[in-house]
């Protein structure tokens, strides 16, 4: 199978137009189509978000037995689906499950000749599904019973593309799940990494897919040390889901503060991070000043330098948040900010635990 990139991303959520509307207002998405009742939909309502080459599909449920209603009430909004972009989904599904994956919807193919969508879904991680995506022709339709806007691909915006997403899972299940991501899905390991902070410990694994263009970096806790925002992630989440989306920036610089005006909180970082960040990293062509100012943090590896940032958490149980990541030559995820980023969100969970205002 080959996986070529992230078609989409379903977000479960209390209310789809509300949350459409936060995304749009905080992070500049538009708004390209909807589907629900009056479109043909059963059970739940869709508003369909692009800036672009991201694609999200914000959905809530009308009905108690959609699968969105029982996702957002064990586990509160988040991520329920990561769609990947294929040549084939029937043949990418039938793979897939030959190789362990558990079906979640069988194939179907919808709309006409020349001009067809085919969907199929198998599970991921935790209550997370995978959906196979293959289409007749590139900027075809999004999907049956979503009445578009026409507005097929939204050049607005400074967030380009999906970078990663970081996934948490409970202790003791790292490696089989990503032996499950080798075998069932065809991805590769790339990066591993122990992370200490203080008297707390994570392991943590990259898996990628041979286009580069679909990551997941999955963590789990250290039980054996003291539990930390991990451990707390998975209690309140209820078991394995997204910790984060990383959104692809060319330039962080003007996002942030950009970002800032629309109303989007992100995580603070201590003044003596930056006191250090130049005898670290040597220069990175980016002033530090300007990098303390935002919040920014900043690394290095062999092929050049990340900026990256994280949002608070604006979620009902404190868990989801975001990523901008801004690479300018650098392949890997910042691994000397994860303890910054570690600190960051310990001091928000602490000051307000709940996520709310």
């Amino acid at each position: 199978m080959e996986i070529q990139s992230i078609d989409h991303i379903e977000l479960f959520v209390e209310d789809a137009e509300k949350a459409a509307f936060d995304m749009c207002d905080h992070f500049g998405f538009a708004v390209a189509g909807r589907g629900g009742a009056r479109t043909g939909l059963s059970g739940c309502e869709s508003v369909l978000l692009r800036q672009h080459d991201i694609t999200l599909l914000v959905t809530s449920a009308t009905s108690p037995v959609h699968r969105a209603a029982e996702y957002v009430e064990r586990h509160g909004q988040g991520v329920g689906v990561i769609a990947l972009r294929v040549d084939d989904a029937q043949a990418a599904f039938a793979e897939a499950v030959e190789r362990g994956a558990a079906p979640v919807a069988p194939p179907e193919i919808f709309g006409p000749q020349g001009d067809q969508v085919a969907f199929a879904s198998v599970t991921g991680f935790g209550d997370v599904e995978h959906r196979f995506v293959s289409r007749d022709r590139s900027g075809g339709p999004f999907a049956p019973l979503i009445e578009e806007t026409g507005h097929t691909h939204s050049g607005e915006g400074l967030l380009t593309e999906i970078d990663h997403l970081a996934v948490c899972v409970p202790a003791g299940t790292l490696e089989e799940t990503v032996r499950r991501y080798k075998e069932a899905f065809g991805l590769r390991q790339t990066f591993d990494e122990r992370i200490v902070v203080g008297s707390q410990a994570m392991d943590s694994k990259v898996v990628q897919s041979a286009s580069g263009r679909v990551t997941l970096t999955i963590i789990e806790p250290d039980v054996t040390r003291d539990p930390g925002q991990i451990d707390r992630f998975i209690a309140a989440h209820d078991g394995a889901g997204v910790q984060h989306i990383a959104f692809l920036t060319d330039d962080i610089l003007t996002a942030v503060p950009q970002s800032t005006e629309r109303g989007v909180r992100f995580l603070t970082t201590p003044q003596s991070y930056y006191e250090m960040l130049t005898p670290r990293l040597g220069p990175i062509g980016v002033p530090v000043e300007e990098l303390r100012e935002l919040n920014v943090l900043a690394d290095r590896d062999h092929t050049g330098v990340m900026l990256q940032i994280f949002t608070e958490s604006r979620h009902e149980r404190g868990t989801l948040f975001y990523e901008l990541i801004d690479r300018r030559g650098a392949r890997t995820f910042g691994s000397n900010n994860i303890q910054a980023l570690y600190e960051a969100v310990d001091r928000q969970q602490t000051s307000n635990p709940t996520g709310r205002d």
